[in-house]
């Protein structure tokens, strides 16, 4: 990931067993230090094109197609808003199966989650109920229909198993914004530059800060 190149280093005091003396530091990059999109610029969507993450793809492979350079799957990341890339990125049909198995086991994979209303509508297309609310397994719907000069009973109650419900999830995570294309050479100067050092007790160089020695004391 082309992300870690771009932090900037810290010289930290060792504490591993084998170190050589007190005054031994590690070289390690400073995760403490990120990159983002400024919040004034989020909302202004004309910074960003919708895209769907297709079955399978990794952050790379976006990267790839998008700006012809897998190394910027961290810009991805960020325009998407996403930091937990376990957790917010979606998982290919074989591994949704996987994990669903895993968390509900085989007997419950299948088992009703909760029911879901379909829309109804009269005979002359007047919304009487709309789709997606939880309701009960006998929910009914009763209505009369002016056309039909006839009360209309409906049961639209459908069944969602969890499987079903976890792979609704899965698929809401596809759907993601990412930054154009002509702002990403903008957008990488504006996250190089975050990264620079400014002059401290600790500045070594732009790229290089050290910390304090807490096994030093003055004679």
């Amino acid at each position: 990931m082309g992300y870690f190149r771009e932090l900037p280093n810290v010289e930290y005091q060792s504490f591993l067993s084998d170190k050589s003396s007190s005054q031994d530091y590690l070289l390690v990059k400073n995760l403490f230090r990120r990159a983002k999109i400024r919040d004034d610029l989020q909302n202004i969507f004309t910074l960003f094109n919708k895209y769907e993450i297709q079955e399978g793809a990794r952050p790379e492979l976006v990267a790839e197609e998008l700006y012809g350079d897998a190394n910027l799957d961290w810009v991805v990341l960020i325009s998407a808003g996403i930091t937990n890339v376990r957790n917010e990125w979606p998982l290919s049909n074989a591994d949704l199966y996987r994990y669903v198995q895993s968390k509900y086991g085989d007997e419950v994979l299948n088992s009703v989650r909760f029911y879901e209303s379909e829309e109804v509508r009269d005979s002359k297309n007047n919304l009487i109920f709309p789709a997606g609310e939880i309701v009960d397994e006998d929910f009914e719907v009763s209505y009369f229909d002016e056309n039909l000069n006839n009360v209309i009973t409906k049961t639209p109650g459908i069944a969602i198993t969890n499987y079903e419900y976890e792979t609704r999830l899965n698929s809401e995570k596809s759907l993601i914004y990412i930054l154009r294309n002509e702002y990403i050479q903008q957008f990488l100067n504006d996250s190089r530059e975050i990264m620079l050092y400014t002059k401290s007790s600790q500045y070594i160089n732009d790229r290089l800060i050290k910390t304090e020695n807490t096994n030093s004391t003055l004679a």
